[in-house]
């Protein structure tokens, strides 16, 4: 498929074109609100979006390894396949099909309607809930737009996003079996040992078809 948004701005134009960007946008807006409304800041708030944005590497990492290269398994003869693992195998034969890039809607909407009530009741302080589900959808803002722009044709011109954009692009396009983080580069895969010299892995033959039978010479 052969793509024109060579710029950062006709990137965007693209991206805005996507439904699940402006539901999180919608989501981060309505919490916005709703924590201006309780108010009762203190520092637990800042505490709280300063772990989520530490740990986040980490999540994504678990994340992806956990639930999108979930490998289908049966159990009482019922398959266990998440709609977010079976998107992810699609993602992986079609990396330039930019569709395939977003979180799919119909999770979003699972996602959305449990985090945003279920927050509060955990923390059993309103405020502070908020903050926790305000920092992680503010984060899948980031999360969903660095996805999308490191699978567009727009080439990085920083080296903080050059890193970020050639890791995920050899978890694409050489091994499956690394590289696990998105908007970060050498953090959890460092830490998890899943961030080796590239030069010393091999590509994959099962890269755009996760969990086929692999052949070894």
């Amino acid at each position: 498929m052969t793509r024109k948004q060579q710029t950062l701005r006709d990137a965007f134009a693209e991206f805005l074109r996507h439904p699940t960007p402006w539901m999180l946008v919608t989501w981060v807006g309505a919490l916005l609100v709703a924590r201006l409304a309780v108010g009762g800041w203190s520092i637990g708030d800042a505490v709280i979006a300063v772990a989520l944005v530490g740990v986040s590497p980490l999540g994504e990492w678990l994340i992806h390894t956990g639930i999108l290269h979930w490998r289908p398994r049966t159990l009482a003869g019922v398959t266990i396949d998440s709609r977010l693992a079976r998107d992810h195998r699609l993602h992986h034969r079609d990396p330039r099909e930019i569709p395939l890039i977003f979180i799919p809607w119909p999770s979003l909407i699972v996602i959305i309607v449990g985090l945003t009530p279920l927050a509060p009741l955990a923390f059993r302080n309103t405020g502070k809930g908020l903050t926790f589900v305000l920092t992680i959808a503010t984060f899948l803002v980031f999360y969903e737009w660095i996805h999308y722009l490191v699978h567009t044709d727009y080439k990085p011109r920083h080296a903080i996003y050059r890193a970020v954009w050639r890791n995920h692009r050899y978890h694409h396009f050489k091994n499956e079996k690394f590289w696990f983080t998105v908007t970060s580069s050498g953090t959890a895969d460092r830490l998890l040992g899943t961030y080796p010299d590239p030069s010393e892995i091999r590509s994959s033959p099962t890269v755009r078809n996760l969990h086929a039978p692999s052949v070894t010479g």
